[in-house]
């Protein structure tokens, strides 16, 4: 094995679970980029190889799917949506439960980071305005989003390349990843009752929060052309028909408009995250040739930890997932999978989105709830969400592993 390639990528890596590189204002996505480019430019990598290392079918599905979530934000689907939930205000319980149900649901079709974009701020300001405890519902939006992202395919990121990757069927996916996922979403719940007890109500600084949070404006025309683009997407989803192939398609669709221009839907794809799948590919690509992640696995195996095992591969994705965050996690593990083994694969999906939930960096939805509450005046700290994050991980966890020996 050569050196140069896996320095490369053991400094990559470092940088994506350190999220940033000292004295230099780099994050995650400059710092996979960098690490991409030093693959080739070393030689480590030929430039061919390299691009060919890019899973051009996930990056169109990615792409394609936040055109269609973007035609839905513009048209102010999901503001109308949490200010319809916000009326139930006067029950808190049952606003708690409605908003985490509907991001959940939403996050299992949309993409859940640009859920929780637009859910965010509109919660923040309905709950400071009456006067109660916004951090509980704040932190109720990023358990649920996490988690009901991972009952489909499209839910997130990493399900898409999981779903790319292993030619994975839309329907048995969605009926093996639906149970723990409603289970899980019903102990958050639970729990955010619990810990929150008395408290979801309770007055504090947080009444005087600044409330002027900007909230895209309701389109009736172009939220209903993204509801129907969405519903054509999902029945797609069940034919034979490329996944990418039907995406890019409604959202070709999505894009003629006489109204909205094209700069506008195109100005929220997430150019960064697209950037980040990208490099990685390349990296992880440079380091595959030198035969390192199959070293790796194979000496694990030879102490009696086999990715075979699902609780193993469950708990190597947990840790992984914490440490360098679920995409990078998911790309390393993917390639020891069974292609005729689907409940590896909906395994890995299911543990590696539920332990974004553990500490407050595990997911780039808790840091957009975060930084959003943060906006309108709501401060919540990494103490505060591990203190429901934590539990909620273990619990859901558990769930997974009592459903994978139930369904054997």
């Amino acid at each position: 094995m050569r050196l140069l390639p896996i320095l490369i990528f053991v400094v990559t890596y470092l940088g994506v679970a350190a999220g940033r590189v000292p004295w230099l204002t780099l994050d995650r996505t400059g710092i996979a980029l960098l690490g991409a480019i030093a693959m080739v430019a070393s030689g480590a990598l030929p430039l061919d190889f390299a691009l060919g290392a890019i899973d051009h079918g996930t990056i169109l599905l990615l792409f394609a799917l936040m055109i269609v979530s973007a035609q839905l934000r513009l048209g102010g689907f999901y503001t109308r949506v949490a200010l319809h939930s916000a009326a139930l205000l006067h029950r808190p319980r049952l606003f708690l439960l409605i908003s985490m149900l509907v991001s959940a649901v939403l996050s299992a079709v949309l993409a859940n980071d640009i859920v929780c974009l637009a859910f965010a701020p509109v919660i923040a300001v309905s709950v400071v305005r009456a006067g109660f405890n916004p951090v509980p519902f704040l932190l109720g939006l990023a358990l649920a989003s996490n988690i009901g992202s991972a009952a489909t395919l499209i839910g997130n990121p990493q399900n898409m390349l999981i779903g790319q990757v292993g030619r994975l069927a839309f329907g048995p996916f969605l009926a093996w990843c639906l149970p723990p996922t409603l289970a899980s979403l019903g102990i958050a719940f639970a729990l955010l009752c619990g810990l929150y007890r008395g408290r979801l109500t309770q007055r504090g600084s947080w009444v005087e929060a600044n409330d002027d949070c900007r909230l895209q404006p309701f389109n009736r025309w172009q939220s209903t052309k993204g509801i129907a683009g969405t519903a054509v997407l999902i029945g797609l989803f069940f034919t034979g028909i490329p996944r990418e192939l039907s995406a890019l398609a409604v959202a070709g669709l999505l894009l003629c408009s006489r109204h909205m221009k094209s700069r506008q839907i195109l100005g929220l794809v997430d150019w960064h995250l697209i950037t980040l799948f990208c490099a990685l590919f390349i990296v992880i690509e440079g380091v595959s040739l030198q035969g390192l992640p199959e070293w790796i696995v194979a000496k694990l195996a030879a102490g009696g930890i086999s990715l075979d095992d699902l609780p193993v591969l469950v708990g190597i994705a947990t840790v992984l997932s914490n440490l360098v965050s679920n995409v990078p996690a998911v790309m390393l593990l993917v390639r020891f999978l069974d292609p005729t083994m689907p409940v590896q694969w909906y395994a890995l999906a299911v543990a590696s989105t539920f332990a974004g939930n553990l500490i407050l960096i595990g997911s780039i939805a808790n840091l957009i709830v975060v930084e959003q509450a943060r906006h309108c005046g709501i401060e919540i700290g990494f103490g505060e969400h591990a203190r429901v994050g934590v539990p909620a991980t273990l619990a859901s966890l558990l769930v997974l592993w009592g459903w994978i020996e139930w369904v054997g």
